[in-house]
């Protein structure tokens, strides 16, 4: 993963600017590191765009071998670095959805292609003073692969959220990852990091920030880091240690059947529109299908940032089942006015995401078998900040065929915008390519959705604004955003609102009120990724 990731990361903690190492070509910009010119396809700097094909997999650095994404070959043959960076100017100006926001800049100028790719985006800002783009990044194809196909990245299995990211600063965990070295020491929700490596969590010189970094955050496997904690209800502390490793996600969690007065509730934890979410989502169904069923769903995506678009039509179709979806788009997307009628990416005409009925083969399942279905006319969906992109696109494509939907929590991120994974030489570029529209044509919530009773903040939906809570494991009926969700069910009241409107979790450099947190995620995962055929 490239620079631009590290800094999301890690300056939750830095206030000072820090200038990290990025990865890319290396040697001179235009030789082959023994004096003699490498092929470098002529393009003048004069307005005029050659087909980003000329310049595809023209590499500064070939690589050899098979790519694990297609078991093929790579594609690669001796280029430039400037060859690169045409690449990027050419596919910029084609398919990025604000091309004519873009200020073109001589290629030739820039000797590393990440550092050309950050200013092939829009600089605009809007109403509320965010970046237009607030999710314009890369990172190495092989991470890329490893994460997108099975979560899989270096780490302890301790998801971490930032209750407040300067001194006092407060960090909690959020959830773990079952089998992680995080469970084996016994880590769950709301126990907090009060040491890492001997330095206090409000250590503020620099040598303190890089220790804190560096042991919230592995850079790889392998590296041991100790911690001082308090769990959660406990008056003392403890000390533990953890070893990272390569760490698989678990996108579906705590699916169970809350037995209440009015009827049977099923709960789940969906935190990764990621491919392994295919079978998992299937199995969550499927137990909550077990007789006598469910009366009433309620689903937690309060830190899913997001993930495959058709991950979110699956799922949203197995929540409605086929009376309300039948022939109807769970979402369109439309391109820049370039592209009107067909798909700058896939070359195919355009057409709507539909819901998607069948199994498609992301992970372990064959494609092409039936979804279960839960038959739903209604579902609760709890939100935060870090709900965003594919999983707004699951409230807003349930919105579009009339299913009711009732939102706890705090307003999501507002991004109705998404992209195609795209390899060059090793690095894969995200670059937003398109804005997606509901059923009924709807997909203006920029500012996010937002409960109803959250005055000032994003597109309302029925429900109630509340605060995460951190004094209760997910799933348990008394944590904070449950709790009110199965009053809100029997009663159509809501507590005092106490979520906040915090848009662009990503971006934030400042401290937040206790109501709201920041959980650090990879920035693919706060976005709708579609897939190249």
């Amino acid at each position: 993963m490239n620079a631009t990731y590290l800094s999301i990361r890690k300056l939750v903690l830095i206030s000072a600017t820090l200038l990290l190492a990025s990865c890319g070509g290396s040697g001179d910009d235009f030789t082959d590191g023994n004096g003699l010119l490498n092929t470098v396809v002529p393009q003048s700097f004069d307005g005029v765009f050659l087909d980003a094909a000329t310049f595809a997999q023209r590499c500064q650095v070939p690589r050899t071998g098979t790519n694990p994404a297609t078991n093929q070959p790579y594609p690669d043959i001796q280029g430039a670095t400037l060859d690169e960076n045409n690449f990027l100017r050419s596919y910029s100006k084609d398919t990025y959805l604000w091309y004519n926001e873009i200020i073109d800049r001589d290629p030739g100028l820039f000797s590393n292609p990440l550092t050309y790719f950050d200013l092939l985006k829009t600089t605009a800002i809007t109403p509320t003073g965010q970046n237009k783009d607030k999710f314009h990044f890369t990172y190495d194809s092989n991470d890329w692969f490893l994460l997108s196909q099975s979560g899989v990245s270096p780490g302890y299995g301790a998801q971490w959220v930032f209750l407040s990211t300067t001194p006092p600063r407060k960090v909690l965990v959020a959830y773990t990852e079952p089998g992680s070295a995080a469970t084996v020491v016994g880590l769950s929700r709301g126990a907090e990091i009060l040491e890492v490596d001997g330095v206090d969590i409000d250590g503020n010189t620099q040598a303190d920030i890089d220790t804190i970094n560096g042991g919230l955050f592995p850079s790889g496997t392998g590296e041991s880091h100790t911690f001082t904690v308090r769990d959660l209800g406990a008056a003392i502390t403890r000390s533990i240690t953890m070893t990272s490793a390569n760490i698989t996600s678990a996108p579906v969690q705590n699916v169970q059947v809350l037995n209440t007065p009015t009827g049977s509730v099923g709960y789940m934890v969906f935190n990764d529109h990621i491919a392994t979410a295919e079978e998992a989502l299937v199995d969550a169904v499927n137990q909550l299908n077990i007789a006598p069923g469910i009366d009433d769903l309620v689903l937690d995506l309060r830190y899913n940032g997001g993930g495959f678009l058709a991950i979110a039509s699956q799922l949203a179709y197995m929540i409605a089942g086929k009376v309300p979806t039948a022939g109807r788009n769970f979402e369109t997307m439309q391109f820049n006015d370039k592209h009107p009628i067909t798909n700058p990416v896939t070359g195919n005409p355009l057409s709507p995401t539909p819901f998607h009925d069948l199994t498609l083969g992301f992970g372990n399942l064959p494609q092409n078998q039936a979804l279960p279905t839960l038959n739903l006319s209604r579902v609760y969906v709890i939100t935060g900040a870090g709900t965003c992109s594919a999983s707004e696109a699951i409230i807003n494509g349930l919105l579009g065929v009339d299913v009711e939907v009732i939102q706890i929590g705090s307003t999501t991120c507002g991004k109705p915008y998404g992209f195609y994974p795209t390899d060059n030489c090793g690095t894969t570029y995200f670059t937003i390519q398109f804005r997606g529209v509901n059923q009924k044509g709807f997909g203006d919530y920029t500012d996010g959705f937002s409960p109803a009773n959250q005055a000032g903040a994003g597109t309302l939906v029925q429900g109630c604004s509340i605060a995460d809570d951190f004094t209760a494991l997910l799933g348990d009926p008394a944590e904070g955003r449950l709790a009110a969700t199965l009053v809100y069910r029997d009663t159509q009241t809501c507590p005092a609102a106490t979520g906040f409107f915090q848009p662009g979790v990503s971006n934030r450099r400042t401290t937040l009120p206790v109501a709201e947190v920041i959980v650090p995620k990879s920035p693919w995962l706060t976005n709708r990724i579609m897939q190249q055929p």
